[in-house]
């Protein structure tokens, strides 16, 4: 993204060196009556009128701080049409207040105000039809589900002018994505409905054909090539769109390309995707000599050894459960003075599922304890973000006064963390940004492991962009409630041997003991758990004396939050369960007037 943020006066420079950290921004300004720049500020100085004229074209964003007349005057020389324009965003000086007041659907303005608001505490002020009456933007709210949209200007400001009268306004989806109909928004469910019966200026469709006026693209179609050595880029992009067009199917659609690997380095095949960036699948001689085509080739197995390259791997990316849509059809250069030489065939079939990984996103989202003051800002940014939350329901229930009507949830139950991952990374990998919602902290026995070690069996290449969102943790919560027990050295261990071995928790258990680690145990018990505990603690009473004091906290952040003391002998196992964080002191650890701490040594 290319973004530039103009102070209107001198008293915004903190708010712009702030947004500076941001991804949105990457040059910030306060105006200036003068005409050049001050090379030697801590922020160039320029003359607004000359830096829009400057980069106006170039840039994707632009955020003022100051007046929104003020704006409005600057950039009206400057404005031609919603699809072409950046997107401008007007906020105070401190962030409490967040206008995007262009480009709010193609822009994406609203979506990075949101996120803008997120971190900065502000509120994000609307004046938008889709906000007011609760309807769907429906020239833009395909992008984040990883469609592409075509069709002409006027066709959908027709749709969207009708909507914005109360109109019924159809959708018709043939293929892709269908998560975005469990939205909460009232204009999807009342007025977004299936009725082949309407006339087509009230309908948009989601497809992979070309012959609607107002159509979203989900990116479904594996176009499978074979070539001769050396064909030119320009025969292989004239005969790909020729194919396309005689079948009446949308370029936008293409999920990527899908050859044998001995064509890894054929110079046409590699253009035409780079070209489109798009992704290219290769596969074995052994692969494609597996799948049943319609059309098999004795000439190609008896020169390559597979009877089949463009069908069989145009199936085998398009994955389990696809059809092959468009059986091979050969190209060959009969203009013999033009530099479309060699010749080329193409096979599409049709994927079940999207793929558009280098559009999804995957953040791993520590929610914190409990209540929602303790999610972090960057985890409210990163929330607003995406368009799908994953996670536990009781985790999603605490955070779901933050979610927009235009974002679904995915709930799930305790023990599915590996089915939530592998969620969220099929819809990354389709082109939606996701949210993988873990409690507390997402690198302490939550999300975030198990979330890369999936993600790290995906080619480097293929893998979609994700992010890690650390929180608060209960232990920090319980510590903060008890006093400053976790001042000095201290480790946490999990009693749970479901995934560890006892062994390996004992082993840990007495080094943290002959180290004189502060101890604080997470998974402390639980009914089927019944006896860890007791032997944990029979192990520390062996190392450390029996009045050693300990806390127990139960529900840290939540509704029923408690904490009490006891010494080391007196710990009372059957209030202690999977709810419960225990701290267990050093040998240095007091508890004073209900003050557990740990000292540092500083007196």
């Amino acid at each position: 993204m290319k973004g530039i943020a103009i102070g209107l006066s001198d008293t915004s420079k903190e708010i712009l060196k702030r947004l500076k950290k941001t991804e949105f921004i990457n040059e910030i300004y306060i105006a200036s009556s003068n005409k050049r720049t001050r090379g030697n500020a801590e922020i160039p100085l320029k003359k607004p009128t000359i830096l829009l004229q400057d980069k106006w074209e170039k840039l994707d964003l632009i955020i003022f701080i100051g007046s929104i007349g003020a704006s409005i005057r600057l950039i009206n020389p400057f404005l031609t049409t919603k699809d072409k324009d950046p997107g401008v965003i007007v906020m105070d000086k401190q962030g409490s207040r967040i206008v995007p007041l262009i480009g709010s659907h193609q822009s994406n303005a609203q979506n990075i105000a949101f996120q803008i608001s997120s971190l900065f505490g502000g509120e994000v002020i609307e004046t938008s039809n889709s906000n007011d009456q609760n309807y769907i933007n429906l020239d833009s709210f395909g992008h984040q589900w990883g469609w592409k949209r075509s069709g002409k200007k006027n066709d959908w400001s027709k749709l969207v002018i009708r909507q914005a009268k109360n109109k019924k306004i159809f959708c018709k989806q043939l293929s892709g994505n269908n998560l975005w109909k469990n939205s909460a928004l009232d204009g999807i469910i009342t007025q977004l409905s299936q009725d082949e019966t309407e006339k087509l200026n009230s309908t948009f469709h989601v497809s992979i054909f070309n012959n609607h006026a107002n159509s979203w693209h989900p990116p479904t179609l594996w176009i499978g090539i074979g070539c001769e050595r050396n064909t030119s880029k320009e025969l292989i992009e004239k005969s790909l769109n020729t194919f396309l067009e005689s079948n009446n199917l949308s370029k936008l659609s293409i999920a990527g390309f899908a050859t044998i690997d001995l064509k890894k380095d054929e110079k046409g095949i590699i253009e035409i995707a780079q070209d489109n960036n798009l992704p290219i699948k290769f596969f074995s001689i052994k692969n494609l000599s597996k799948i049943n085509v319609p059309n098999p080739s004795n000439i190609v197995l008896n020169e390559i050894g597979t009877p089949s390259v463009a069908e069989a791997a145009c199936l085998l990316a398009a994955g389990d459960n696809s059809k092959l849509l468009k059986e091979k059809r050969i190209f060959k250069n009969t203009n013999f003075s033009s530099n479309e030489n060699g010749a080329v065939t193409f096979a599409i079939a049709e994927s079940k599922n999207q793929y558009y990984p280098s559009n999804g996103e995957i953040h791993v989202v520590g929610s914190g304890p409990g209540d929602i003051s303790f999610l972090t800002n960057n985890a409210r940014k990163a929330l607003s973000k995406c368009s799908v939350w994953i996670g536990y329901k009781m985790y999603l229930d605490l955070i779901k006064p933050l979610k927009r009507v235009d974002q679904i949830l995915i709930e799930s139950n305790l023990t599915e963390e590996k089915q939530r991952c592998e969620k969220a990374i099929q819809l990354a990998e389709e082109g939606i940004k996701v949210a993988l919602i873990s409690s507390g902290e997402s690198g302490f026995y939550g999300m975030a492991g198990l979330t890369l070690e999936l993600i790290q069996k995906i080619k480097k290449e293929y893998r979609p962009y994700y992010e890690i969102h650390p929180g608060i943790s209960s232990v920090q919560l319980a510590a903060a409630l008890g006093g400053a027990p976790l001042m000095n050295d201290f480790c946490s261990i999990s009693l749970s041997d479901k995934l560890t071995p006892w062994e390996l928790i004992k082993q840990r258990i007495q080094g943290a003991l002959l180290g004189d680690f502060v101890i604080a145990i997470f998974n402390p018990q639980s009914i089927a758990r019944n006896w860890q505990l007791k032997s944990a603690i029979e192990l520390c009473l062996k190392f450390r004396s029996d009045n050693t004091p300990v806390l127990i906290a139960r529900q840290v952040g939540r509704e029923n939050q408690s904490k009490k003391f006891f010494t080391l002998n007196s710990i009372p196992f059957q209030e202690v369960d999977m709810l419960s964080i225990i701290i267990i002191g050093n040998s240095k650890t007091t508890l004073i007037d209900e003050i557990f701490l740990t000292p540092r040594g500083y007196l």
